[in-house]
């Protein structure tokens, strides 16, 4: 079974300054240790809300074979929400369905989802996922939008991601295996 490497990339002033505890980032790693089956590494990272800062770190992330990269924060309209900015910058391709998806769960919960600029897209053999900054709305949409992501790390060519069976069950078409197999 293949190592896998996880990239979790918190954007926030106050954490990257020890303000305030991230919370952020844990509920992640929490959510990876429910959902992986196959032996992982995380790379963590806590920076400010500065967009040339996010866009190094991610490309840094990415050159360290992480596989996914889970940012969280900076994905709103206020001046500092900047996150996206940086993946697209940093992406070679979009994948707007996970951002519209990700807005999609948020809003049965908060009329305010629809302020989200959350976002994802592909950077070599790396998928990197824009989530939003509260732990709650966090699981609320990476357990929604998990079974689809093992199925694009297999397209981008990264490795196979086995995951315990339940709500982060990955989904794969039928001829997958085969094709990966190949």
């Amino acid at each position: 079974m293949d190592t896998v490497h996880f990239g979790v990339l918190t954007a926030s002033d106050r954490a990257s300054n020890g303000e305030y505890e991230d919370l952020s980032g844990p509920s992640i790693e929490e959510f990876l240790h429910l959902a992986i089956k196959n032996p992982f590494q995380i790379n963590r990272k806590i920076v400010p809300d500065e967009q040339t800062t996010i866009e190094s770190e991610i490309i840094e992330l990415c050159n360290l074979g992480c596989s996914v990269i889970i940012t969280t924060g900076g994905t709103g309209p206020a001046p500092r929400d900047v996150t996206p900015d940086a993946t697209e910058n940093v992406c070679e391709r979009l994948l707007p369905g996970f951002g519209e998806q990700m807005r999609a769960i948020s809003l049965r919960h908060v009329p305010t989802a629809v302020l989200s600029r959350q976002t994802a897209g592909i950077r070599g053999k790396s998928l990197i996922l824009n989530l939003p900054g509260s732990p709650r709305s966090i699981r609320e949409t990476i357990d929604e939008i998990w079974p689809a992501i093992p199925y694009c790390i297999d397209l981008i060519g990264g490795p196979y991601i086995e995951t315990t069976e339940g709500v982060w069950s990955a989904w794969r078409p039928p001829h997958a295996r085969r094709l990966i197999d190949e």
